[in-house]
């Protein structure tokens, strides 16, 4: 067992080691006792993690575990569709952005989020970026030039783009477009990215770059990261949350969640080693 699966993990670059342990790091989401429903459907199931600050948390699973319902709780976008309802608590730095009266546009600009395929809005470059900061009363153009510029800097397209601002953010390139879609959701300063397959739809050259800048920033940012690739979860993520259907193969749930490294070397779980390996999933 040990042997195939430490196969898989010298096929791939993993993050650097780092000294934290677990019983230093601060939990920036901590998630408790989580349902996740569809009308009468049980999607996701009895979910217990806490997300790290400033690390990196990868989600992997097989197709309809619910890794993408999971995700999208964070931030409360499954209250987009009508008959989604949410049982349990998602804790962020210590308050339930599930109870009465929260504001889910806060949540949502604090827990920004970055989907599979990029959806820039058919507006220039620049009036992407600055769209979240001018919803939320940013008027004058010079604190506007100011968060896109800074922006596109953190998503590493500054030096790429800054000629063409006025240019049509549909325009650029697959991976630029991304990119784009990182620096607008930075623009309104969020504290926590949620990622589902951020580069399932890019080349190999566009994927290192979303997974080099991811790297920087979660030297200011708690990243969440939905992926099927197994080498991209053991290249970028500090921790790994394993997620399978349960026993009667309806609903989803967290098996298995610890370091990247253990998850992938030396797993708890059969089943988790069985899908990381490619034996199953």
């Amino acid at each position: 067992m040990q042997q195939s699966i430490l196969r898989v993990q010298t096929s791939v670059t993993s993050v650097p080691e780092e000294t934290d342990t677990n019983a230093s790091l601060t939990p920036k989401l901590s998630v408790k006792n989580l349902s996740v429903f569809y009308g009468k459907f049980l999607a996701v199931t009895d979910i217990n993690i806490d997300i790290q600050m400033n690390k990196i948390t990868a989600i992997i699973g097989p197709s309809g575990c619910g890794k993408s319902t999971l995700l999208r709780s964070f931030n409360r976008m499954n209250d987009l569709t009508p008959s989604a309802r949410v049982d349990g608590e998602i804790m962020l730095d210590g308050d339930n952005i599930n109870a009465p009266g929260v504001d889910v546009v806060d949540v949502r600009r604090r827990i920004g989020m970055v989907f599979r395929r990029p959806n820039p809005f058919p507006k220039s470059i620049y009036d992407n970026v600055a769209y979240g900061p001018r919803l939320y009363g940013v008027r004058r153009k010079h604190d506007l030039d100011e968060i896109v510029e800074k922006s596109l800097r953190q998503a590493a397209l500054w030096e790429e783009v800054r000629d063409k601002l006025h240019q049509s953010g549909l325009s650029i390139s697959g991976g630029q477009q991304q990119r784009l879609c990182i620096a607008r959701a930075l623009a309104v300063e969020p504290e926590v990215i949620l990622m589902d397959e951020p580069a399932s739809a890019l080349d190999p050259i566009s994927t290192l770059k979303i997974e080099e800048l991811m790297q920087e920033l979660k030297k200011n940012y708690t990243i969440v990261i939905v992926t099927h690739n197994m080498q991209q979860a053991a290249r970028v993520s500090n921790y790994t949350a394993m997620m399978m259907l349960t026993e009667n193969r309806r609903s989803g749930t967290v098996i298995e969640y610890d370091d990247t490294k253990k998850i992938f070397t030396n797993p708890k779980d059969k089943r988790t080693e069985d899908y990381v390996t490619g034996r199953f999933g």
